[in-house]
């Protein structure tokens, strides 16, 4: 088994085309096949399974890809160690939801890039089921996640700030004369919200439905916070969002917070890598500036 066929293979499992495997490791496709043929040869296994011009991995392909990895990113921290003292290289591919890609990295990817601009950053915005297994795949190196704390056996995760959540709105909206609000004040009033599987979405519907508002709330979902903003500064009612993604909004006062709090929520901008990913210092060095600059706020 040779270290060229393992990164062909951690090339066609990323690609999942034999063409554009090719193109990136700047072979012939039939060199691609033919590495790829003797690997499973050798493995005695099948890699991945070839469904007409489309390619999949299997089961096994999908276990080896993780023993691959282990073994490529040792080979990369050997050539690291012969260039300690060189300046820091190599790339690096982060990914996030909304709000942390939003408001939060920003600041860090300008920082990081300052401080180490060898290093090529790539920025991948997923949607929020994908992140985690973007993870397992090996497709990203750190994501980024608004959620509420979690466990997990085969992630590292890191917490950075916890985010509090505001109800926003208009500052004609009718609402904002009230000094007190109860539940039984939100009966009736549209929510602006984002769509069904967002993390803080299940959160809110959890803890709304505790306050028995449930049954009379008016739901508008919409795809980002962009639109939740545009919309409850046009009036149209409730907006659901988190402090960060709205202070420019606020201090101009576009948007006015309700003088309510959701009970029980608390949703943490949080770090996560694969636990058993060789962190390389271009990994090390980002988390050490995110922790920087995102916790220190």
């Amino acid at each position: 088994m040779e270290i060229r066929q393992l990164m062909t293979f951690r090339t066609v499992a990323f690609t999942l085309n034999f063409t554009r495997a090719a193109e990136a490791l700047n072979y012939v496709p039939s060199n691609v096949t033919m590495q790829m043929q003797s690997l499973e040869e050798e493995l005695g296994t099948q890699l991945i399974d070839r469904l007409g011009k489309q390619i999949v991995l299997t089961d096994d392909g999908k276990k080896f890809l993780l023993h691959a990895e282990k073994v490529l990113n040792s080979v990369d921290e050997a050539h690291l160690a012969m260039k300690e003292n060189e300046e820091l290289t190599g790339t690096l591919t982060i990914s996030a939801n909304e709000i942390p890609g939003s408001y939060r990295l920003p600041a860090v990817l300008r920082s990081f890039r300052a401080r180490y601009p060898g290093i090529r950053v790539i920025f991948r915005p997923l949607a929020n089921e994908q992140l985690k297994q973007s993870l397992y795949e090996g497709k990203t190196d750190i994501v980024f996640m608004l959620d509420e704390s979690f466990g997990s056996t085969n992630l590292m995760i890191e917490p950075l700030v916890e985010e509090p959540f505001l109800f926003l709105v208009a500052p004609d909206y009718p609402l904002v004369k009230q000094t007190y609000l109860r539940p039984e004040d939100f009966q009736g009033e549209p929510f602006l919200l984002t769509e069904k599987g967002c993390p803080y979405r299940t959160l809110f519907n959890r803890t709304i439905e505790q306050q028995g508002i449930h049954e009379s709330m008016t739901n508008l979902e919409f795809s980002s916070a962009e639109m939740i903003k545009q919309c409850a500064m046009a009036g149209i009612g409730i907006a659901f969002l988190p402090g960060i993604a709205v202070k420019a909004e606020l201090e101009r006062g576009e948007l006015i917070s309700l003088p309510w709090k959701m009970p029980n929520l608390q949703v943490v901008t949080q770090m996560l890598w694969h636990k058993d990913k060789w962190l390389s210092p271009a990994i090390k060095a980002f988390l050490e500036i995110t922790r920087d600059k995102i916790t220190s706020k």
